[in-house]
């Protein structure tokens, strides 16, 4: 009840503060963010709600929408690029007119946060995210018994298809810091088929980096490789569905800073079609 006072006294000040809290929990406990539609397979004039989510093997809470969290929140079409408009407070956190046919490219991109994370839960961290060269650098400093101090951000995508789908479009860069691209039209796939997908760091190939892809089905099935000197896996889809796939990278702070460490999460959702593109 005290906590149900407070959030309607402080109105949308709670609402952020919901929102940021979960954006933190998610990297204390080395959790997921990423873009759920309402659907990935709209008709062409219809709403589709931009819902953001927060968790783990695709069992999230929902990331209400929160102006002061947001750097970027676009959809790119083959008409252009366009803010997503939405109700501050409100889930889903952006609202899409899908206004021509064709593949929607969906993205957030969050300003920085910060949080202060005990020695064993950044170790842990490390492991389950695959940054070994940061673990690595830590040891060598005789900080891997220290606590940490992290800013981190958000870059998700999804992509939402409208229509029948066609290789001239596919999905493109947004400009995020860490990006995820798919290399060829998931909706021109079907289950058992490949997709390559390449991951960008500053606009340059990022190599060596872990990257997962699951599948809603069967979340803890899942998918993993590092990326070759190109910034590119390969992940045979083994079921339809939506899929997510993700990566974190992590890099020094720039000195001077209240935090000693960088990290950038990137995610990628999308829908696998039931049948194969080639059986149609």
């Amino acid at each position: 009840m005290a906590s149900q006072f407070l959030c309607s006294s402080l109105g949308r000040r709670c609402v952020w503060l919901v929102a940021l809290v979960a954006l933190r929990g998610a990297s204390l406990f080395a959790h997921d963010m990423w873009i759920d539609p309402t659907t990935f397979s709209p008709e062409s004039g219809q709403i589709v709600g931009v819902r953001l989510r927060v968790g783990q093997d695709l069992v999230g809470d929902p990331i209400p929408r929160a102006a002061e969290l947001i750097n970027q929140f676009i959809v790119e079409d083959a008409g252009g690029r366009k803010p997503l408009v939405g109700r501050e407070g409100a889930d889903p956190a952006g609202v899409l007119r899908v206004a021509m046919p064709g593949l929607q490219v969906v993205g957030y991109s969050s300003k920085p946060s910060a949080v202060e994370l005990t020695s064993e839960t950044f170790n842990q961290y490390l492991k389950e995210e695959g940054l070994d060269s940061v673990a690595a650098l830590r040891a060598r400093r005789n900080q891997t018994g220290a606590k940490a101090r992290e800013m981190f951000s958000r870059c998700a995508k999804s992509l939402i298809w409208s229509g029948s789908p066609g290789e001239r479009q596919g999905d493109r860069l947004l400009g995020f810091t860490l990006e995820l691209v798919a290399e060829q039209n998931p909706y021109t796939l079907g289950a058992g088929r490949s997709l390559p997908v390449r991951l960008i760091y500053q606009n340059r190939p990022l190599a060596g980096a872990l990257v997962v892809a699951m599948n809603r089905h069967n979340p803890s099935e899942k998918l993993s490789a590092r990326t070759d000197r190109d910034g590119r896996v390969e992940f045979r889809l083994h079921s339809s569905g939506m899929w997510l796939v993700k990566a974190v990278h992590m890099v020094p702070a720039a000195a001077g800073g209240s935090a000693e460490w960088e990290s950038f999460w990137a995610s990628l959702t999308f829908e696998l079609p039931a049948r194969r593109a080639d059986a149609r």
